[in-house]
């Protein structure tokens, strides 16, 4: 039955975009040093907002405010006052939730129900979550008197800009840590607002500061002398990068980076419920995540039938206008990612595998791509290999649970999986075989902030969420005992000052 849906956009005007935007500064929105930047709603291709962008003079000024923050405020404070200050910025979260979710849709080109359910309501989340371990940090299994490292600076990506704002500055804040962070330059509106709530809820000056501008900045930050702690998420490359430069410093290190996720199907999985995890997994986000399932392993005996079922399903979809609440697979956030990944695309189909595109019509303007399966697939050809970050799924085939996990460890990345079978023991022999660092049980894509978050190989390391991510954040007494750290020295003569 072919279904008819009225449109449903939410108003636009509900995020307020202004024509201008500042970085946050010592908590002020000040005007940077670097040229401005338009941002551009992907939906409609056409600018959002101008951005002023900074330049390495104002990271020394943003670090240094977040040292003295540190220093003399900060760290002086006890967990139970640092733990009040997370619990105003969550509310203030959840009560500009509806703004918060338009903003996002309109800078990074996701549908409206994907920031309204998911992104903003996680991203307060976590924020309530490490408030209530700010004041509990000796009970994490760290030793009794965890402390914190000193400055933190953070670099996040375009694909979930709230959400990995609030999940790399809720730990540090919590930790006892303060923070510079620079979000992507294509999508910094919603961290923007992000210091709104953060001076509405009285956070003391120079806690948090963001940073605007491309890659310069995000380099210059990273390296600064100032920094004692560096969370990245990015591109594998990047992070290679950063790992190098950093390599004998001394300073923490965590990274997150690219992912090609491995959804193995058995035959005896509930197929209905595999394919709606499946979808979720690489169309709705449209797969611009790096926890993407971008590899389908299906068992050779259903592999015809669960294909040609998923394609059914896959029709359906929406592809549309990211604030038409009917919307299932928004815009891609930028014209060169689109087309990078129609480059892929086309690679895959001149190496020899079979593509199948939805037809569902595609908006005039904006940047879009038909959700795309790759079948007749090998592990050998890019399609497999690289990360396409886009709404495209690769679909392999296997015989037996050895060959399932070979395939599947057959990749530079190990970030996340996800095992669809009726049998339990079958889901647990899997997943201590796969070599990924978040494996799902007949679901795909559920995240919680007390569940730790990582990969392996060219996915990163470290974690972040849950008790394990909070110890990024902290030195031990340990690591204390085995040569100490520039945090522990700067938290020391933070004392006397």
């Amino acid at each position: 039955m072919d279904w008819d849906y009225a449109p449903a956009p939410e108003s636009s005007a509900i995020a307020g975009i202004r024509d201008r935007y500042l970085p946050f500064v010592n908590g002020e929105f000040v005007e940077g040093n670097g040229a401005d930047l338009d941002t551009i709603n992907p939906g409609r291709a056409e600018r959002l907002a101008t951005v002023s962008t900074t330049t390495a003079e104002d990271v020394d000024r943003a670090v240094a405010a977040a040292r003295r923050a540190y220093q003399r405020v900060w760290s002086r404070m006890s967990g139970a006052e640092r733990g009040k200050y997370l619990f105003r910025i969550a509310r203030g979260i959840a009560e500009r939730s509806r703004e918060l979710a338009v903003v996002e849709t309109l800078d990074n080109g996701k549908p409206i129900k994907e920031t309204r359910d998911f992104d903003v309501p996680t991203a307060a989340q976590h924020f309530f979550y490490h408030a209530g371990w700010a004041d509990k940090l000796q009970h994490l299994g760290l030793g009794p008197a965890p402390a914190a490292l000193g400055v933190a600076g953070q670099v996040i990506p375009w694909n979930f800009p709230l959400l990995m704002a609030s999940w790399k500055i809720a730990p540090a804040l919590a930790a006892g840590n303060t923070v510079v962070i620079k979000p992507a330059e294509t999508t910094p509106l919603s961290i923007l607002v992000l210091a709104e709530i953060i001076a509405d809820a009285d956070l003391p000056p120079g806690v948090v500061n963001i940073v605007t501008g491309a890659g310069d900045v995000g380099e210059a930050l990273v390296t600064h002398p100032g920094i004692d702690k560096v969370a990245f998420t990015g591109s594998t490359a990047v992070g290679r990068r950063i790992q190098h430069q950093l390599a004998g410093t001394g300073r923490k290190l965590t990274l997150e980076l690219g992912g090609k996720g491995a959804n193995i199907v058995f035959d005896d999985a509930a197929q209905d419920q595999a394919i709606e995890g499946i979808v979720n997994g690489i169309f709705f986000n449209q797969g611009q995540v790096c926890c993407a399932g971008s590899r389908l392993l299906v068992q050779e005996s259903i592999a015809e039938e669960f294909t040609d079922r998923l394609k059914d399903r896959v029709e359906t979809l929406r592809v549309g206008d990211p604030l038409d609440k009917n919307t299932d697979v928004g815009a891609i956030n930028s014209a060169a990612q689109l087309g990078r990944i129609k480059d892929l695309v086309a690679a895959g189909a001149a190496e020899g595998a079979d593509l199948w595109s939805s037809s569902c019509p595609l908006p005039s303007n904006g940047y879009y791509l038909s959700p795309t399966i790759f079948t007749s697939a090998t592990p050998s050809m890019r399609i497999s290999r690289e990360e396409i970050f886009g709404p495209v799924l690769t679909t392999l085939t296997f015989r037996t649970p050895e060959e399932a996990l070979s395939k599947a460890n057959n990749s530079a990345y190990g970030l996340s999986a996800g095992v669809w079978t009726e049998k339990g023991s079958r889901a647990m022999g899997m997943a201590a075989g796969l070599r990924a660092g978040v494996i799902w049980d007949n679901t795909f894509n559920r995240f919680d902030p007390a569940a730790s978050f990582g990969g392996y190989k060219e996915s990163g390391f470290g974690r972040e969420g849950g008790p394990s991510g909070l110890a990024a954040y902290l030195e031990t007494d340990d690591e204390a005992v085995l040569g100490g750290s520039r945090s522990r020295t700067a938290k020391d003569e933070g004392a006397t000052l």
